[in-house]
């Protein structure tokens, strides 16, 4: 009997010590650091909505997350995420994998709008070979101007030593997205058009 009553015991004990974990683990999280505290939704977008505690100034970050994700050496590979950012004060567009999809020298990434002719564009994968970013100027400013009137974007990555990796991503709600991700971007006039709707580019108004 006071076997079982230890056995109890230590099971509380147990149970308190991860409850209490997990409340100073939720204390102690910095907003800044967790993209989905404090976001809007933007259809399928999730938009910032937080300062930036050095400089005060609001993030200007959207990204969007997919499951419709392939690659030739995973059968049941984890979702991918498309961000659009500002870096540096520079705009920028960020296509991230949980898996290698090639780096700088080795592979190539394209990209396609609905049914539109797809582009090629110049890109850097990042050291952890699972990240793409798009950030030459031109390049980012085609990529935008095609998602803002989009439905769905299709990328594909193709790599000497990671295979093909694929992922689909449903971009209503482009505009909002495009408007808060690159809110603290210098960026171009045509651009800028671009993400606001019909009725705000005949008025100028937002």
């Amino acid at each position: 009997m006071a076997l079982v009553r230890l056995a109890e015991w230590l099971k509380r004990l147990v149970w308190l010590a991860a409850i209490s974990l997990l409340l100073a683990a939720c204390a102690g999280r910095d907003p800044y650091v967790s993209a989905s505290v404090n976001a809007a939704t933007a259809g399928n977008w999730r938009i910032e909505r937080q300062l930036d505690r050095i400089t005060g100034a609001p993030i200007s970050s959207a990204f969007l997350v997919t499951r419709s994700v392939s690659n030739s050496a995973i059968l049941f590979p984890k979702p991918a995420e498309l961000q659009l950012m500002c870096f540096k004060q520079q705009p920028a567009v960020r296509i991230a994998f949980t898996f290698k999809v090639g780096s700088t020298k080795t592979a190539e990434l394209g990209y396609r709008f609905d049914d539109r002719p797809g582009h090629e564009p110049p890109v850097r994968f990042v050291e952890d070979y699972k990240t793409i970013v798009i950030e030459d100027k031109a390049a980012v400013t085609q990529f935008v101007d095609e998602l803002a009137t989009a439905n769905a974007l299709y990328v594909r990555i193709r790599s000497f030593d990671a295979g093909r990796s694929s992922a689909e991503f449903h971009v209503d709600g482009a505009p909002a997205a495009i408007a808060a991700g690159f809110a603290a971007c210098p960026f171009t006039p045509a651009t800028r058009a671009s993400a606001q709707t019909p009725a705000a580019r005949i008025t100028g108004k937002r």
